[in-house]
């Protein structure tokens, strides 16, 4: 896949080609970049069930046609039960990444919806949310195809997931694993996503909706209480940025990794590089990245406990100076480091106006914590499983404290007027896929699929992997892998497409109203444009 598809009216991108199709339609009726990005990610929930869904956490990055960058924070907090002596009580010395006591955090999700299309509504009057909702509705109701990534997950996973609450009745019906091309049912989503549609979107938080969520929460034994859904709120936060060559940056503040994915690319900035994907290329990022994976963990958590702002380090050109000459262009340094991982899905819009959103929503790991509420059929995250029970450490648990995230939407502003969004799911991958393909494009002009399609690397786990070894697609020249290894590298070979390098997606708008989109062909996307 390497044609990029370009159109002039709008344009959808995202790891399911129905989600894009049902984005594209709400601009076909008329609605904004962000009702389209609230349709898209909604069908995503459903039929993107392993990666994605209404009980998890999202992030928003919004840019306006005369300028302005803003983003959403959608990430919920710990439950105000959730501390350390709750999970001894329960005879465990760490959070389970499975079951009802992995869920432990707010989902987030809907109340971004709910910020992103009030800003849409006080644009233009909008269209009706049952409209919005048309397409999720429909493939949650009458079926939707099981993709082969999502049967092969499942088989990976059954084993740790086939005895939690409701995930076997959900997602192996008759106690079979599913087959890609199997359809996918899940009426009682269905039916919360009516209810939401009729009710209103805060119902997830403060109505019908979270009285059913929290009285099935609480009867599997989460900590979660209708309290903390009720106390729950979005939150506007200004972007994170960088300037370098030609372009200013956007990303997301803490609790997100956004201010790593910046760094990468101030660093590799001042790094020499003549050509994509030669070794100068390939060692310049992965040594970038290791920079930044340092300063992410030692200083990145909730805004609320950290001792630095996040903006601060990407306006000290001195520090980014001394670091990037700390890299030695020659030589790999010492690795590994703390690594994350999770399951999440990137999409992107741009309308015929010129608002572009990058969005990012997360379960976590592959189907979240497993559990399928029986009143809803809401499968909820576990993001909270990141937090570690000495209250007082790095990413410490506490009630009402946000977990570290990975997810991070990304944009940019090119000083010749055009506008870019870009994204990937992929955990620790996330800002490594975003360098990549990000330089690919911009700073050696590769078209914006062949960016996306180009093989890739992986410093560290993602979903599915415990290694911290530099994992490479199989389609790099041999020669630059040996000049790797000889640097230090710690090489390890995949297949030359594989899906544990993200679900990589990106749009750009031209100064001319030109649009064009790329998306993964590792994933079950496409652009949809008209």
């Amino acid at each position: 896949m390497l044609n990029t598809p370009r159109s002039c009216r709008g344009m959808v991108t995202s790891p399911h080609h129905l989600a894009s199709q049902a984005g594209l339609d709400v601009l076909k009726a008329g609605g904004t970049a962000i009702e389209a990005a609230v349709a898209t990610a909604a069908a995503l929930a459903v039929v993107y069930p392993h990666m994605t869904g209404i009980g998890g956490d999202a992030f928003w990055l919004t840019m306006w046609p005369d300028g302005r960058v803003e983003t959403i924070d959608a990430c919920g907090a710990a439950a105000g039960k959730a501390d350390a002596a709750f999970y001894h009580a329960a005879g465990h010395d760490t959070i389970p990444w499975r079951g009802p006591l992995a869920a432990n955090t707010v989902a987030g999700t809907v109340s971004g919806w709910e910020m992103a299309l009030s800003w849409s509504h006080a644009m233009a009057p909008g269209l009706p949310l049952g409209r919005v909702l048309r397409d999720a509705l429909y493939y949650a109701e009458q079926g939707v195809p099981v993709t082969a990534g999502a049967a092969e997950i499942t088989r990976q996973k059954v084993e740790e997931l086939k005895d939690v609450p409701g995930f076997a009745a959900q997602f192996m019906p008759g106690g079979k694993l599913p087959q890609a091309g199997d359809i996918l049912h899940n009426p009682r989503l269905a039916a919360t996503l009516r209810q939401l549609a009729d009710e209103g979107l805060s119902s997830f938080y403060r109505g019908t909706v979270a009285r059913e969520l929290a009285a099935d929460l609480e009867a599997l034994g989460s900590p979660l209480t209708l309290a903390d859904l009720q106390a729950h709120r979005a939150t506007h936060q200004p972007a994170l940025h960088a300037r370098i060559h030609g372009a200013d940056l956007y990303n997301m503040a803490p609790p997100t990794q956004g201010v790593a994915s910046l760094l990468i690319l101030a660093l590799f900035d001042r790094l020499k590089a003549a050509n994509a994907d030669d070794f100068d290329y390939l060692h310049g990022l992965v040594e970038a990245t290791k920079q930044a994976f340092r300063y992410r963990d030692t200083h990145v958590g909730d805004p609320a406990y950290m001792t630095v702002q996040a903006q601060d380090i990407l306006d000290d050109r001195k520090a980014l100076d001394r670091m990037a000459a700390s890299i030695d262009p020659n030589k790999a340094a010492p690795w590994p480091w703390q690594s994350q991982q999770g399951d999440t899905v990137w999409l992107g819009v741009i309308d015929s106006d010129g608002l572009a959103v990058s969005m990012i929503q997360s379960l976590y790991f592959e189907y979240g914590s497993g559990v399928v509420l029986p009143r809803t059929g809401v499968v909820w995250q576990n993001r909270g499983t990141s937090f570690g029970l000495d209250p007082q450490g790095w990413n410490g648990l506490q009630p009402g404290r946000k977990p570290f995230h990975t997810l991070n939407p990304a944009g940019a502003r090119f000083e010749d007027g055009r506008t870019m969004v870009y994204g990937t799911m992929g955990g620790e991958g996330q800002p490594q896929t975003q360098a990549a393909l990000f330089t690919r494009y911009a700073r050696y002009g590769m078209p914006l699929q062949r960016a996306i399609t180009a093989p890739r690397w992986l410093l560290g786990r993602t979903w599915g992997e415990s290694s911290v070894s530099l994992k490479y697609e199989d389609r790099f020249n041999p020669e630059v892998i040996a000049r790797m290894s000889a640097a230090g590298h710690q090489m390890e070979r995949v297949a030359p497409f594989s899906s544990i390098m993200g679900h990589a997606g990106a749009l750009v708008r031209h100064d001319s109203g030109l649009l064009e989109g790329a998306t993964d062909p590792r994933s079950d996307g496409c652009v949809a444009a008209w």
